[in-house]
């Protein structure tokens, strides 16, 4: 029996020690993975940083490009018929769209959303300026109507897009 209690007397303390010991370490171990985590975090955000800027820069500069104005400004030919000048309008959207796709990555779901239905709504104008014109009309008939739809259409949906980019942008950096 007296061996029993020996026994006794240095199992239980050093069960209680050794319980204590894995409290601790759990804990301090807990705290050095939560720790860890904001550090990977912090390097995280830092590596993407660039990139979100990119993007946001990158969305606003899609938004300029596709402007039925700048559009017109950059690929008028008033010698090409209307409907070739047309098709070359809605191929330029096609073509800055599918280059800066991959910037929907770094921004948000609201912001990448406005930008798609800007370019829908760029290639609608572009569609409804060509839908007036007649076989005869030239590329000078079409940048003129272009111009007129955009007048009375006031703020465009690119320039909106561009507004709301660039108030996201400020909130988040």
């Amino acid at each position: 029996m007296e061996v029993v209690l020996q026994i006794a007397l240095i199992i239980f303390p050093a069960g209680a020690v050794l319980l204590t010991t894995i409290f601790f370490l759990r804990k301090e171990a807990s705290k050095e993975i939560r720790t860890a985590q904001l550090e990977m975090k912090k390097q995280r955000q830092e590596f993407f940083l660039p990139s979100r800027l990119e993007a946001y820069q990158r969305a606003i500069l899609l938004m300029e490009r596709i402007h039925p104005n700048s559009l017109v400004m950059r690929l008028h030919n008033p010698g090409l018929p209307a409907k070739a000048l047309q098709a070359d309008f809605l191929k330029a959207i096609r073509e800055e769209y599918d280059h800066n796709v991959a910037q929907q990555m770094f921004v948000s779901p609201q912001a990448w959303q406005m930008v798609k239905n800007s370019k829908e709504e760029t290639v609608k104008i572009i569609n409804l300026a060509g839908s007036q014109m007649l076989p005869t009309s030239t590329g000078m008939d079409l940048s003129g109507k272009i111009f007129e739809i955009v007048a009375e259409v006031g703020e465009m949906p690119t320039e909106i897009t561009v507004e709301y980019l660039k108030k996201e942008f400020q909130e988040l950096f």
